[in-house]
């Protein structure tokens, strides 16, 4: 596939308007969330556009810095629910990426390793304790918004050779170990609703397969390791658990194959999930997370039919404009920018040039909705700072530089 030069010139175009901290915010609907130390909607997040540009020559690196600095204001968070998206691991992530393999940011990034390592240490004790004493994860443990894939996902980025990321990796794959439970539940089923509370409307739970709040992100990072390294002992078994699991919930229609964003306790015992509840194609719960963790794993496990099906779920998804309606939204985890960037990422990766050839038509669907929307939030995850990274990626054809879309674990 060749750079397309008009998502280029958008993607320019968003960018510009959220050049200046002190003004970004000033047409975004009320209600935000920009604190600072956040890559969902805070500074953090923003200046990762700022760095890709830069590191492509789009940009210049006293934008980043300035980022950075609207980024590091305040007090350092590191308490007990900093994530990979919020506190001292966000700032971290944006920093590294910055930095890549020259001395910027380095006495910061020590600092922010130090806190951020402090932070994986205590949740990787929390989660080992809750194994021990028998009970079920919550989402927040292991997931990569608020828990240990995400986590692991920054420590794999910055230093894969780090005792931590070890930890981290080798947690994860002990998620994964059965242990008795009804109605052969896997051992990340949750006892809480998809909301992260305890529900009535949801007795028993939900077992999730999403990629920001399920086994999805596990899934996918745990490919990743297997692929680049380093991974974990009993790595290559953990996949092929959640695989196993996966493949008895992989639903097909006339549009083709797809995955539940979750289940519940009623449908695990009915062993029956409503076609009427297929997730729209999001980076969330959607196709654009499942089927890439599914490619992922595919290719790491040299299981072909798992990445054909990964592959076909997408392209008949990108071939299905009510499945794309189904997008209202344009942002990473809801909308099409989420599912243009899984789709690229795909794509790069596919065994046919199938996909490719539907890039450009889902560059101009986002391009259309961009340029309809009244109000422009500059957030990263569901703003028009992730639709430009998303838009600038197709514009140049090329890897991320800074390697952004780790944080979606989408690479």
């Amino acid at each position: 596939m060749r750079p397309i030069p008009q998502a280029l010139a958008l993607s320019d175009t968003l960018a510009a308007e959220v050049s200046d901290p002190r003004t970004a915010w000033d047409a975004a609907p009320p209600g935000g969330r920009s604190w600072p130390q956040s890559l969902a909607g805070g500074a953090a997040g923003i200046a990762l556009l700022h760095i890709e540009r830069a590191h492509c020559g789009r940009g210049d690196w006293d934008t980043v810095h300035t980022w950075l600095a609207s980024a590091a204001h305040g007090d350092l968070t590191a308490a007990a629910n900093a994530s990979l998206y919020m506190g001292a691991p966000a700032l971290a992530f944006a920093m590294n990426a910055a930095a890549r393999n020259s001395s910027r940011y380095q006495r910061a990034l020590k600092r922010l390793d130090d806190a951020t390592t402090t932070v994986t240490r205590r949740r990787l004790d929390q989660a080992h304790a809750r194994i021990a004493s028998g009970g079920t994860p919550e989402m927040k443990e292991f997931d990569v918004i608020r828990g240990l894939a995400g986590l692991g996902a920054y420590h794999l980025k910055r230093h894969p050779d780090h005792p931590i990321t070890a930890d981290v990796l080798a947690y994860l794959v002990r998620l994964t170990e059965p242990r008795a439970q009804e109605h052969e539940l896997p051992a990340w089923w949750t006892g809480v609703a998809p909301n992260g509370d305890v529900s009535p409307d949801y007795p028993g739970g939900h077992g999730n397969f999403g990629m920001a709040h399920g086994i999805g992100s596990v899934l996918a990072l745990l490919a990743l390791t297997l692929l680049d390294g380093p991974a974990a002992p009993g790595t290559r078994e953990a996949v092929e658990r959640i695989c196993a699991w996966t493949d008895q919930w992989l639903q097909h229609n006339a549009v083709g194959p797809w995955w539940p964003g979750f289940i519940t306790l009623d449908q695990a015992r009915r062993h029956q999930v409503d076609p009427a509840l297929r997730p729209r194609p999001s980076w969330c719960y959607g196709i654009a997370g499942t089927a890439r963790a599914q490619q992922l794993a595919g290719m790491a496990l040299s299981d072909d039919a798992r990445r054909k099906t990964a592959e076909t779920a997408m392209l008949t998804t990108l071939q299905n404009p009510t499945q794309l309606d189904a997008l209202t939204e344009t942002g990473l985890c809801h909308g099409t920018a989420g599912l243009l960037q899984a789709a690229w990422r795909m794509a790069t990766d596919a065994a046919t040039d199938d996909l490719t050839a539907e890039l450009p038509c889902l560059a101009d669907r986002l391009t259309r909705q961009l340029t309809h929307l009244k109000q422009h939030d500059p957030e990263l995850l569901e703003g028009i700072a992730g639709s430009a990274l998303a838009l600038h990626t197709l514009g140049t054809n090329a890897a991320p530089e800074s390697g952004w879309d780790t944080f979606l674990l989408l690479a």
